[in-house]
């Protein structure tokens, strides 16, 4: 993914969801995963798909149990 490729969706993560908390990572060495922060926190990671001449990105997030809060008591 090139650095346009991130800051465009970075833009529109930004702009979608209300926060300019949120960061697109490029990555420090080629063919690393990028991942998305917000406020320094890692929330997932960003792909790029081009099939048929179509491009499309996916946010793959990833929700740690250790990060919920616990079950309602009953």
């Amino acid at each position: 993914m090139t650095p346009t490729d991130i800051a465009r969706v970075q833009t529109y993560l930004r702009r979608t969801l209300g926060t300019d908390k949120i960061t697109v990572e490029i990555p420090k060495r080629k063919g690393a995963s990028i991942e998305v922060t917000v406020d320094k926190d890692f929330l997932g990671t960003l792909h790029r798909d081009d099939e048929d001449g179509e491009v499309s990105y996916s946010l793959h997030i990833t929700i740690l149990d250790e990060d919920l809060l616990p079950p309602p008591k009953k």
